[in-house]
């Protein structure tokens, strides 16, 4: 019967695997960390583009509020048409990563489990021909007690 160890086979494919998805996580991880300190400066230069508005706004006279306000809408569309462009580097940097630690990892993983499927294969094939074999071994013992069975009981009949 199969033993509850882990085999060598196994053990190298889940060492494979692990190993691949931690430095998949590793890359995700450092990707949203970008994206966070991206967002964050975005917020930090709208938050100090608004405040200067304001404070302009609430220095201006009349019209002068107006094209304050009008002032403010040119930077701030540059300022999220740059932030989309940095988000889009970012994102293709990142899918970059990850392509080339698939390409790394992804060879070793498979080389293991089909390592792994041959040696469960072995061992399948190994328990299924001593359960063949267990069960020939009862079916002969069967056969020799039913002739043997058979035999005493002629040997009876004989004698009466």
């Amino acid at each position: 019967m199969f033993t509850n160890s882990i085999s060598p086979a196994l053990q190298a494919h889940l060492d494979a695997r692990l190993d691949f998805v931690t430095e998949l996580s590793r890359k995700m991880f450092d990707t949203a960390l970008r994206v966070n300190e991206l967002n964050m400066h975005l917020a930090q230069e709208l938050l100090e583009e608004a405040t200067s508005a304001n404070q302009r706004m609430l220095t201006a006279r009349g019209s002068e509020a107006m094209s304050a306000v009008a002032s403010q809408v040119q930077p701030g569309t540059d300022r999220l048409r740059q932030y989309q462009q940095k988000l889009s580097h970012l994102m293709a940097d990142a899918n970059v990563e990850m392509n080339r630690t698939a390409e790394t990892h992804l060879p070793e993983a498979s080389r293991t489990a089909v390592a792994f499927a041959d040696e469960l294969v072995r061992k399948t094939a190994e328990e299924t021909e001593k359960a063949a074999q267990r069960q020939r071994e009862i079916i002969d013992k069967m056969h020799v007690g039913a002739q043997s069975d058979g035999a005493g009981r002629q040997d009876h009949a004989q004698a009466h």
